[in-house]
């Protein structure tokens, strides 16, 4: 019983010289946070759609500025690994209830944007 114990001892206190880090890696989440705007909503923006219109595409801003009313930030970030990937911003500006313009960055879109409903679709193989 002696010996046992003896070795269980010292397997456990080999075991503490190791360091865990090096075999063992922390999970660590992929956290996005704010307004996932692609390429293909902003695709569907038009100046002179109504603020409605433009939530309807876009959604809704995640703060909303009082000091500019007339203008929306969608701000997107993504974390893997605790580190920042992606920082994003798209912003849209309004004159009174009537979308102006739009500029800043987006993510792509899953499938090509299509702009022209008019041109011939490709036929499949």
């Amino acid at each position: 019983m002696r010996f046992l114990t003896l070795a269980a001892v010292f397997a456990l206190a080999g075991c503490t010289s190791m360091n865990p880090m090096t075999w063992v890696a922390p999970h660590h989440m992929e956290i996005q946070q704010g307004n996932a705007i692609t390429e293909d909503s902003v695709a569907r923006l038009k100046p002179g759609m109504t603020r409605a219109q433009v939530r309807f595409v876009l959604g809704s801003p995640m703060v909303a500025d009082m000091f500019h009313a007339d203008r929306w930030d969608y701000k997107y970030q993504l974390f893997q690994n605790g580190k920042e990937v992606k920082n994003l911003l798209f912003t849209v500006w309004f004159k009174g209830d009537v979308l102006d313009r739009f500029e800043g960055n987006a993510l792509p879109s899953d499938k090509p944007v299509i702009l022209d409903a008019s041109a011939p679709a490709a036929k499949a193989p």
